[in-house]
């Protein structure tokens, strides 16, 4: 282990995958290449677009990188990629909430880009945020997996990795929906809205680069179908593997299935 906690590093097609030895050590080594990706991104274009994904895995992550003082805000615009329809954006579990308490209105970023899941016509709203998101590159993403695999809300049933579209309307599966209820986001699984609005596999992928982190021991089952095994909308988060410039960041956790982990792992 080195001083900074990271224990292992892999690679699994083309995603640099490291093991940490906590989330927090996972959330700051995250957050410092985000940071990196984004100075670079201004100095580039004058400005950087990421995606921000949200829950309870991106926590450390996004706290360490509010903690940072090297990243220039007021050059950088916000995206997020998922929201559920007919969800206010002042509801605790809504996806806008999150980034607006959690990130935006800490650092103050140049712009920031919400999902309206309550407007009034979806269809609509929908076709807004991908010419928003399509207007210009995408520097960076921030990927978690999802216990059944899922990226964003493409989940198992509607993943389509040639989706034509960039953002899309869906109906979230069961396991979805009792991840959402088991993180303490809803009081109960029948409370979970039952549609989002999501960037699709193909609208994520369009990010330069993607800063995954996936924490807990709960995520192990994803991580390892996700890494170990084909690369299918099965399991949407293989598709990790196909990017060109990805970054996964685990804990002991979740690597805990990796033979290659499992097979060094001491105690």
């Amino acid at each position: 282990m080195d001083d900074n906690g990271k224990m292992e590093h892999y690679t699994y097609g083309k995603a640099s995958v490291q093991v940490f030895a906590n989330a927090d050590a996972l959330g700051e080594a995250a957050a410092k290449e985000a940071a990196q990706i984004i100075a670079a991104a201004i100095a580039r274009n004058g400005r950087a677009r990421i995606i921000v994904a949200t829950g309870n895995s991106q926590l450390a992550l996004v706290g360490a990188l509010v903690r940072r003082t090297d990243v220039d805000w007021k050059s950088v615009d916000l995206f997020h990629m998922d929201e559920y329809v007919g969800i206010s954006r002042d509801h605790p579990s809504s996806f806008r909430y999150w980034i607006r308490t959690r990130l935006a209105e800490k650092v103050h970023p140049r712009r920031v880009h919400y999902i309206e899941g309550d407007a009034a016509d979806v269809e609509a709203e929908i076709a807004r945020y991908a010419g928003l998101l399509t207007a210009e590159a995408n520097d960076l993403a921030f990927v978690g997996f999802g216990e059944n695999g899922h990226i964003a809300f493409n989940d198992p049933p509607v993943a389509d990795f040639e989706d034509p579209a960039m953002v899309k309307r869906v109906t979230l599966d069961e396991a979805c929906r009792r991840q959402q209820a088991g993180e303490g986001h809803f009081p109960t699984i029948a409370s979970v809205p039952r549609e989002a609005i999501t960037l699709t596999c193909p609208g994520l992928f369009r990010a330069a680069t993607w800063v995954c982190s996936v924490p807990e021991a709960r995520k192990a089952e994803a991580v390892f179908n996700a890494l170990e095994g084909p690369i299918t909308s099965a399991c949407p988060a293989s598709l990790v593997r196909r990017h060109p410039h990805a970054s996964v960041y685990l804990d002991t956790g979740s690597a805990g299935l990796l033979p290659a982990f499992a097979s060094g792992k001491v105690g």
